[in-house]
Parts: C-alpha cells; sequence; structure tokens
C-alpha cells in the first residue's frame, strides 16, 4: 500500500498530498486511507480528505414523494456495470458549479477505467427508450461506496441511478455511501454531514468487510 499523509494533518479543506499517480495501487491505497484525488487538468494530481465529510447512511435515504412516483412508472430502465466509459465519459463534460472546466481528465477516466476493470468501480446507468440518458460512477471497498460522479440528459435521470445505488447498497449491507462534501441537494435526501475523524472511524470499520468485486450486472 502506498502511504499518504496522515489525512487528520489537514486543515478543513483537506488537501493532504500532491504528486504521485493514478494507478490503481495508489488509487485503492488513498481511497482506503480516507482520500481522493480532485485536480484540473493544468494542475499536479492533489489529493484531498476534507473536513466535514459527507456520507449517506443508507437506511436514512429520504425517498421523495415525486422520486417514487417516478420509480413506480419505471420510465427508466436501470442498468449496472454496462457502460462505464460512457457514465464516466458524460460526468466528464459537466464542471463543478465553482469552475471552469471538468476536473475529471483524461488520466482520471483512464485511472479509473482500470478499476472498472479490476471490478472495484462501478456504474450505475439510467437509459430511457434504449438511450443512456444519466446515471453515476463510483468506488467500492469493504462494505462502503465512494460516489465520485453523476451525469444526466434527461430530468431525473441520475437521481434513479442514486435510488437504485441505495437499494443495492441496502441489500448487500453496505455501511455508508461516501459523499465527499456537503451539498443541499444531498442532504435533502438524508445525507449527512461528519466530522473526519468519525468518517476516518467509519472507514476503518468498513473496511473489514468482504469487498463485493467484480461485475455488479446481475446483483440488483
Amino acid at each position: 500500500m502506498i502511504e499518504f499523509p496522515d489525512p487528520k494533518l489537514a486543515d478543513d479543506d483537506g488537501l493532504i498530498a500532491q504528486g504521485g499517480e493514478l494507478s490503481p495501487e495508489y488509487l485503492l491505497s488513498a481511497y482506503c486511507q480516507g482520500i481522493y484525488p480532485w485536480f484540473c487538468e493544468d494542475e499536479p494530481i492533489l489529493w484531498w480528505s476534507p473536513n466535514p465529510r459527507m456520507i449517506l447512511r443508507p437506511n436514512k435515504f429520504k425517498l421523495r414523494k415525486s422520486l417514487y412516483q417516478l420509480i413506480k412508472r419505471a420510465s427508466f430502465e436501470l442498468r449496472v456495470d454496462t457502460a462505464f466509459r460512457e457514465v464516466i465519459t458524460n460526468c466528464s463534460r459537466i464542471p463543478r458549479p465553482d469552475q471552469d472546466e471538468t476536473w475529471i481528465t483524461n488520466d482520471i477516466i483512464d485511472g479509473y477505467l482500470k478499476l472498472h476493470q479490476l471490478g472495484y468501480a462501478h456504474s450505475f446507468e439510467s437509459y430511457y427508450n434504449g438511450e443512456l440518458v444519466g446515471g453515476l460512477y463510483g468506488i467500492s471497498l469493504g462494505n462502503c461506496f465512494f460516489g465520485e460522479s453523476m451525469f444526466f440528459t434527461k430530468t431525473d435521470a441520475s437521481k434513479v441511478a442514486f435510488y437504485h445505488l441505495v437499494q443495492f447498497a441496502l441489500k448487500n449491507n453496505f455501511s455508508f455511501i461516501d459523499a465527499q462534501q456537503p451539498t443541499v441537494h444531498l442532504k435533502s435526501l438524508g445525507a449527512e454531514p461528519i466530522s473526519r475523524t468519525n468518517f476516518l472511524e467509519l472507514l476503518e470499520t468498513a473496511l473489514q468487510k468482504e469487498t463485493l468485486r467484480g461485475k455488479w450486472t446481475d446483483l440488483l
């Protein structure tokens, strides 16, 4: 395992290191230590562990009435791990609200594709009339899921994908879904900010469980 600096030494913004590479060994080591990469094309690789950390405990998910009705109508078809490259590529085209450019660089895409091939990275995909219109991707280690990014080209498509991620997490006794940084939308769904210290403790416990590796296509 690649040893990163102790995340507890970082300030609340969470920058803990720079440099390294986006190989599976680096990425898996980082996630196991509560750290993830986030940087722009013209920057060195930056590694973060913010305080507080936003997580969703699956059993605290708040299913809004409108989303419940949408799920019941079954307007979208849900698939898992059938279009990982397409999902992360679509996510890369959407800048974060405070950025003019995406943080999902070609190097990020290549790194996470390798994790997908190794059975650690997964995508939840929403289809409408056979067309991919929304989805999300992330990393699974132990009994937790690290959500990375989502996209939609049709209203509510990413929400449907997220709903199915939560249902998968419940079915497989996942401890939490890491959402990294607080947002109003995630809070409305039941996510909560916790201290970095608490997050690292939860992560340590979660990593003691077996990782559900491989494609999740037939596990819903």
